[in-house]
Order: C-alpha cells, then structure tokens, then sequence
C-alpha cells in the first residue's frame, strides 16, 4: 500500500514540477471555476466545511475530486508546506492519478 500512496504522490509532484498543479484553497477553487482544473485533490485531514464546499463545487463544475493523504503528503510532495488542497490541470497527470487512486480503491 505504501509504494501505491508514494506513486500517486511522486505524480502530483511531476505535475508541480512540469507547473500543471495549482494549490491552497483559493488557487484551487479558480483553477476549477476557469475551468483550468482536470481533478482537484484535497486532503483527507481537511475540515468537514472545506470537504464540502471543494465536493459541491466540483460536482457542480463537473470536476473529479478525490479525499486523499495528509496535508503534511501533499505539502511535501508538491515541495511546500501543508496542503489541503490542490488542483491537477493536466489532462494526462489526471488519469494517471486517478487510475492509481482507482488500484488503491480496489486493494482495500
């Protein structure tokens, strides 16, 4: 389970590399409502009001969003601090992503 979690974290952190991410919850909720985000990932430690507001309105923009790691996690893979949330504007990091999210769904 481990090496699956690092491998949908070494994405997110070639996504920032290549600049396709966007994070902190105010350039992810514009990345979604220009329409620049492919999926928006926020963290499971996230408070139950930021869940909400990223689940509505990505359902809203039609926009995959996914519950994932720390905010610790997905600070440091994208070489920042903690992160709560974060959008992928790449079509291509996206799937990737998301298949590996899907593999992990499977194995629990």
């Amino acid at each position: 389970m481990r090496l699956r979690q690092n491998k949908i974290l070494s994405l997110v952190g070639l996504a920032t590399k290549a600049g396709r991410t966007a994070s902190g919850e105010f350039s992810t909720e514009k990345a979604v409502k220009t329409g620049a985000a492919s999926m928006v990932i926020v963290s499971e430690e996230a408070s139950d009001n930021t869940r909400k507001k990223f689940r509505d309105m990505c359902t809203y923009y039609q926009v995959p969003v996914y519950f994932y790691g720390t905010k610790e996690e997905l600070g440091a893979a994208m070489g920042k601090e903690f992160r709560a949330s974060l959008a992928v504007m790449d079509a291509g990091f996206s799937r990737a992503i998301m298949k590996e999210l899907a593999n992990r769904d499977e194995r629990r």
